[in-house]
């Protein structure tokens, strides 16, 4: 099986890096780790944070950046994070108004194809980051799709999260092979229980649906994906990298004790 270099996607253990960012990256890269994946640069300039990457040998592969910060500086924006190094910017979530079927998802696709063609112009990729409700149905076709199908594949990719793919009905592996060629980027993220409610509120978003009483996100191999499946269909899809993601640590673990067993999960098959 193909060799996958790994990031983490920094969300995943933010209590440590609003206390510690260059300790936070100390730890991640002596964990084993490639490259990191952003959410936020903690008040750092783009030379600081480049530089602490470059201290500790980890790529900067890409950065998570609100929609709505993106369309109000896009040029200001996408500087800052090609200044940083990243290959990838990626629009990691929306907002309730602008989500499929609300009249502002078709916001989304045009801002998409314009920021894809600023990130592009400054030697980045732009990705969209899914969760379950892009699998909304517009006209028959998924949310997602229809999305893919508005804005071509050179100004817009695919960053698929394969826990909210699941989430959202469908088979993670088969629908990461259908994005085959348009799947640089995979988010790796693990989770037990039973699916529906209070999801968004252990990841700190307002979430009023019925709560369940034991849907947990997991370190990879402690939930129910199947990891060598979908390390299988991310080869199969050409894929680059691995992005490891847990929305909120369980079991008792801290989140960087989390960050360090989904790792060992990932190379005990590689």
């Amino acid at each position: 099986m193909k060799k996958f270099p790994i990031a983490l996607q920094l969300y995943s253990v933010r209590d440590r890096v609003a206390r510690d960012f260059e300790g936070t990256l100390a730890e991640v890269s002596a964990l084993g780790y490639d490259g990191v994946e952003f959410a936020g640069l903690y008040g750092k300039t783009a030379g600081e944070v480049k530089a602490l990457c470059e201290k500790y040998s980890l790529i900067p592969l890409s950065a998570h950046i609100p929609f709505v910060e993106m369309m109000k500086d896009p040029m200001g924006v996408m500087q800052t994070y090609a200044e940083i190094g990243c290959r990838y910017a990626v629009i990691p979530y929306l907002s309730d108004e602008y989500r499929p079927g609300k009249d502002l998802f078709n916001e989304v696709i045009k801002g998409a194809e314009m920021l894809g063609g600023v990130a592009k112009e400054k030697g980045m990729t732009l990705l969209y980051h899914n969760h379950d409700f892009e699998f909304k149905r517009i006209d028959g076709k998924y949310a997602l799709d229809v999305l893919y199908e508005s804005v071509s594949s050179d100004l817009l990719q695919t960053e698929l999260d394969l826990c909210w793919v699941k989430v959202g009905g469908e088979e993670p592996e088969s629908y990461l092979r259908k994005y085959a060629g348009r799947a640089p980027v995979v988010h790796f993220k693990d989770f037990s229980g039973k699916i529906g409610g209070k999801m968004y509120a252990l990841i700190g978003i307002e979430d009023d649906t019925a709560a369940s009483s034991d849907f947990s996100f997991r370190p990879l191999g402690m939930g129910c994906q199947n990891i060598p499946a979908l390390l299988a269909a991310a080869e199969d899809a050409g894929a680059q990298w691995i992005v490891v993601e847990q929305d909120d640590p369980s079991d008792g673990l801290t989140t960087i004790e989390c960050a360090k067993k989904s790792i060992a999960c990932l190379q005990s098959y590689m």
